[in-house]
């Protein structure tokens, strides 16, 4: 007959292979789901605007941004980390993306959100390229999972300017 090593072997096996199935069938239950996130950030003020010592422009913005992230959550999610970027173009770069905020939201109940904050991370750029700027403000999100593949995705929102002058 077995022995007892063989059959806590075979259960032990038995129990991984259906942990690893219920594992994967969540992970595939996931691409069902599909997120409709909507957000609105506003400029409410260019705090300063100035030229560093070493020739870099430095700005300051007060931002409102709002937003309901609870569409990518489902019961798979784990937390959702969201930052907004500001994005320009430039002669020497085609893409430059600089953090403003970020944060990490736990849970659904907590994602739907309305703050007034200063940029959490200076808006800087190496050179003199800032004044009269146009560039783009981007809330990107990362979905991660219990189990499964990270996603991510992001709502751009256009039509913002820098002055021209410093402050």
């Amino acid at each position: 007959m077995h022995t007892f090593g063989y059959r806590a072997n075979a259960l032990l096996t038995l129990g991984v292979t259906i942990l690893a199935l219920m594992c994967a069938m969540a992970s595939f239950s996931d691409n069902f789901n599909l997120p409709s996130p909507s957000a609105h950030v506003e400029v409410r003020n260019v705090n300063w605007f100035q030229k560093q010592r070493n020739g870099n422009d430095e700005v300051s913005l007060t931002l409102n941004i709002s937003a309901d992230l609870q569409s990518a959550f489902t019961w798979n999610t784990k937390q959702v980390f969201v930052f907004l970027a500001a994005e320009y173009e430039t002669t020497q770069n085609s893409l430059n993306q600089i953090s403003l905020w970020d944060a990490i939201i736990p849970s659904k109940e907590h994602a739907k959100f309305s703050i007034h904050t200063i940029n959490k991370y200076r808006l800087t750029d190496q050179g003199s390229n800032l004044r009269g700027k146009e560039f783009n403000l981007t809330l990107h999100w990362h979905v991660m999972p219990k189990t499964g593949k990270m996603f991510a995705d992001k709502i751009v929102m256009t039509g913002y300017n820098l002055p021209e002058d410093y402050r």
